[in-house]
């Protein structure tokens, strides 16, 4: 009896701490994984701090050494430069990015279309550029004699480019824009940086995690921010390649010919222009007439009928006379 007692006591005694075992380690799993989700939102939340503070470090430091005065007496590209660009709540110092456009439109001397053409291939080769599209057009003759050529040249080369194009005929219109993305260029890589910088620490994260729960959730986070980089590099490249290279859109065409009147006050062409007109003349009315041939027709035939109708009573009357 004795031993029936100890043995129950020592199974509620093991029971136990296997209950309590058992409720210690799903406590240690959830306190990990609070830890580690805990460890996520503190990584963004530094980052977010960081970038906050960096941009308003900088602030002051792009401020250092500004002059109002001399700003306000200071003219041109150099007071821009020496002082930095305004936009907004931010100051953007250093070379500004500049996106350089011009469309030109000229007339060349006849002939001469195909010749442009290919002065203006050439021209973009000669100063490290190309062509980034073409189109021709013909005249009633076959004729290429008008069309457009876009070429792009580097931006260092840009004025006397088109300086250059200028020359090779009589500008009809020509305008030029430049499109300041400074501003939205230093906002990208602001962006690259935090991005960059997220990545980083949630690559250590998806090395510290031990659950496969945790490591998916930091992997979907971290997908995320791969897209966005790859997205802002892509602006980025496509801006840098736009500043880089500008572009000259140059619409050129051959004078239009002039139809010259060739009529004069000769007895022959007068004769001819005549005989023209009553050709003509007669043709409408030869024309009018196959228009109106069922109206004719009808009108024929109650013509006949009536001259008959007639022609009968006149036989009546012939024949009462007689009698």
């Amino acid at each position: 009896m004795k031993i029936k007692i100890l043995s129950s006591k020592i199974l509620f005694i093991i029971l136990t701490a296997v209950l309590v075992f058992g409720m210690a380690c799903a406590g240690c799993r959830a306190v990990e994984s609070g830890a580690l989700i805990e460890s996520v939102e503190e990584a963004e939340e530094a980052i977010y701090r960081e970038a906050d503070y960096g941009a308003t470090a900088e602030a002051p430091a792009a401020d250092e050494g500004y002059d109002k005065e001399s700003t306000l007496e200071g003219s041109g590209e150099d007071s821009v430069s020496n002082s930095g660009t305004q936009y907004g709540d931010a100051t953007v110092a250093g070379d500004r990015k500049v996106i350089k456009t011009a469309y030109i439109e000229m007339e060349v001397g006849n002939g001469k279309f195909e010749e442009i053409m290919f002065k203006l291939s050439a021209l973009a080769e000669q100063n490290g550029g190309f062509v980034s599209g073409s189109q021709s057009y013909s005249d009633s003759e076959g004729n290429l004699t008008s069309g457009y050529v876009t070429i792009r040249v580097p931006s260092g080369k840009y004025s006397s480019a088109l300086e250059k194009v200028k020359e090779m005929g009589t500008i009809e219109s020509i305008s030029s824009s430049g499109q300041d993305i400074t501003q939205e260029y230093v906002d990208l890589e602001s962006r690259l940086e935090n991005y960059e910088a997220q990545r980083e620490i949630l690559l250590d994260l998806m090395e510290q995690s031990k659950r496969v729960s945790d490591s998916l959730e930091v992997q979907r986070e971290l997908s995320n921010v791969q897209s966005e980089i790859e997205m802002i590099k892509g602006r980025m490249n496509y801006l840098d390649d736009m500043v880089s290279f500008s572009t000259i859109d140059a619409y050129f065409h051959e004078p239009e010919k002039v139809i010259e009147d060739e009529s004069d006050w000769g007895f022959i062409d007068s004769m001819i222009r005549g005989l023209r007109g009553a050709v003509s003349a007669f043709n409408w009315m030869l024309m009018a007439f196959i228009a109106t041939s069922p109206v004719w027709i009808i009108l024929v035939i109650v013509l006949i009928i009536v001259w008959q109708v007639v022609k009968a009573r006149r036989r009546r009357r012939a024949g009462k006379e007689k009698k």
